[in-house]
């Protein structure tokens, strides 16, 4: 198709010059150049030729004399451009000096320019040399306001400074700002204590796929989560909770969170009932041990939920905690003990050992008490614990014999 219309184009132009020719021969005309007491004439295609010879040689001398200065400007380009590669290779590395340098002296080419400036700012951070660092940040605001405000709030983040980086992104000579300027904002809020305005720029973020689809998953999890924990009263929790997606009101950051941002504002049965229909609707041991130490009241409550689930978990470590510690909160320490020597025998650790010794401290025994702390700081640590006194091999037996769990369809659970 191209082909087609190129040749109809010089086709058309042939037969307009060759109309044009044959109008000029058949009246030739008459030209007249009068200049300085001279007259000179002529007819019109020869004018036409001369003009023409003369454009043509004034173009060749053109040439002819910008040749030089081609030359020298494609050679900076070219040294620039080394200079600017040299310098990337050197800061990727980690030659510092010797990459500001070359990226300095490549700045001065204006195309690369920017590329150049962003990357020193870089190499001088990693450098730790301040005052190089603004001089390179304050060549980088003449070249792009964009690229200056990103460089910017990477270094004030990277120094602590999450309000500078901020003011950096929120520049009016920055906007519109850039994927990385975007995302960089995101992560500049949650710093500062914002993480509901970060979460409302997720959907920015996925449109200009400022980062992978996976991490977004993974931070719209985190930013909910610290939301909740950031609510400044019971009404904004609860609003923020409500207007989550479903999936994250069953994630357990965002249960942990919203239970333990309620409980501390007293909401029990708000916190309560959060963790109650996430391991309902989903098991989870982390909610399981959370349930047990949430700063609430409503024992009974939790107690009955709590062994309601036993049967279907009945070697849940965290379950057999949360159990110790609402039955010694009611006064039952020898439920507790139990519960906890079960815990033990099916994977617990340090928290099993601490409320042991709470629990022996708290009924006089100091000795052992003394001995499931010290058992919980080995734990902590990785290394082996000493076996309390008095358990004979039956009482160990019935720790570690579990009911077999099974799914829906009645299959054997795997135990983890």
């Amino acid at each position: 198709m191209n082909l087609f219309r190129n040749l109809l184009f010089w086709i058309v132009l042939a037969l307009a010059g060759a109309l044009l020719a044959q109008l000029l021969l058949q009246d030739p005309g008459y030209v007249l150049v009068r200049y300085g007491g001279n007259d000179y004439t002529t007819n019109v295609p020869k004018a036409i030729a001369l003009v023409l010879a003369a454009a043509a040689v004034a173009w060749v001398l053109w040439k002819v004399l910008s040749l030089p200065f081609v030359a020298l400007r494609r050679h900076r380009k070219k040294q620039a451009r080394a200079r600017l590669i040299d310098g990337l290779d050197a800061l990727h590395q980690g030659h510092w000096s010797r990459a500001e340098k070359q990226l300095s002296l490549a700045a001065a080419q204006h195309d690369v320019a920017t590329v150049a400036r962003a990357a020193a700012v870089q190499a001088a951070l990693a450098r730790g040399d301040d005052a190089v660092l603004q001089r390179q940040l304050d060549a980088l605001a003449l070249e792009s306001a964009s690229a200056h405000a990103i460089s910017a709030a990477e270094v004030a983040l990277a120094k602590g400074r999450p309000a500078d980086a901020l003011a950096a992104l929120d520049a009016p000579v920055a906007a519109p700002l850039p994927p990385r300027g975007l995302a960089l904002r995101a992560q500049t809020l949650v710093a500062l204590g914002r993480a509901d305005e970060a979460y409302g720029l997720l959907g920015a973020l996925r449109q200009q796929q400022a980062l992978p689809a996976m991490r977004l998953s993974e931070l719209e999890a985190q930013w909910a989560a610290a939301s909740l924990r950031q609510a400044a009263d019971a009404n904004v929790l609860a609003d923020r909770w409500e207007a989550l997606p479903k999936p994250l009101r069953n994630d357990p950051a965002s249960v942990a969170a919203y239970a333990e941002r309620a409980a501390a504002m007293r909401w029990e049965e708000a916190a309560a009932r959060s963790i109650e229909q996430a391991l309902d609707s989903r098991w989870d041991e982390s909610l399981a041990d959370l349930y047990g130490r949430l700063p609430i009241g409503r024992l009974e409550s939790r107690r009955a939920n709590a062994e309601r689930w036993l049967p279907a978990h009945p070697g849940s470590p965290a379950l057999l905690v949360t159990l110790a510690r609402l039955a010694r909160a009611q006064g039952q320490w020898s439920q507790a003990e139990s519960y906890l020597h079960r815990a033990l025998a099916q994977g617990a650790h340090s928290e099993a050992w601490e409320e042991l010794g709470h629990g022996f401290a708290q009924a006089g025994d100091q000795a052992n008490a003394r001995l499931c702390y010290l058992n919980a700081l080995r734990a902590s640590r990785g290394e082996a614990t000493q076996e309390l006194p008095g358990r004979d091999l039956r009482q160990r037996i019935f720790d570690e014999a579990v009911v077999e769990e099974r799914d829906e369809h009645g299959v054997p659970r795997l135990r983890g």
